[in-house]
């Protein structure tokens, strides 16, 4: 078999710059911007992996209300939730699920993000 790694995620968005700025000021994403093949380009590096962000345009169909069939939600591993979530609400994000144990030694939460992305933040700890 083939040894298969994680490469990134590709989203679409009607306004780049926009979520861009949302995943940076609120989960510290690092943007990257480039031009390849002289078309700008913006890209996030998040907790170690790459976002890519491509502008979406009227031929693109809306973001679905979750849930639904397909990609669910991106999950991201962080440290001391409950602050992570105070820290969060103070900047006005919506929460889709408020901090909860969901088994021995994991603690979750969900948040929305741009274009309705749904975002999941957990904590692993020994249980």
């Amino acid at each position: 078999m083939p040894k298969i790694r994680f490469d990134h995620i590709h989203l679409r968005s009607p306004n780049p710059e926009a979520t861009a700025a949302w995943f940076a000021e609120t989960l510290g994403a690092e943007v990257i911007r480039s031009t390849p093949g002289g078309k700008p380009r913006i890209d996030l590096k998040l907790g170690g992996q790459d976002i890519f962000i491509a502008e979406a345009d009227a031929a693109v169909a809306a973001a679905p209300s979750s849930p639904y069939q397909g990609l669910d939600h991106i999950g991201l591993f962080v440290e001391g939730l409950d602050e992570v979530a105070a820290e969060l609400k103070a900047k006005g994000v919506t929460f889709t699920m408020e901090p909860k144990q969901a088994r021995p030694g994991v603690r979750i939460c969900f948040i929305r993000g741009p274009e309705n992305i749904s975002i999941e933040l957990l904590e692993r700890t020994p249980a």
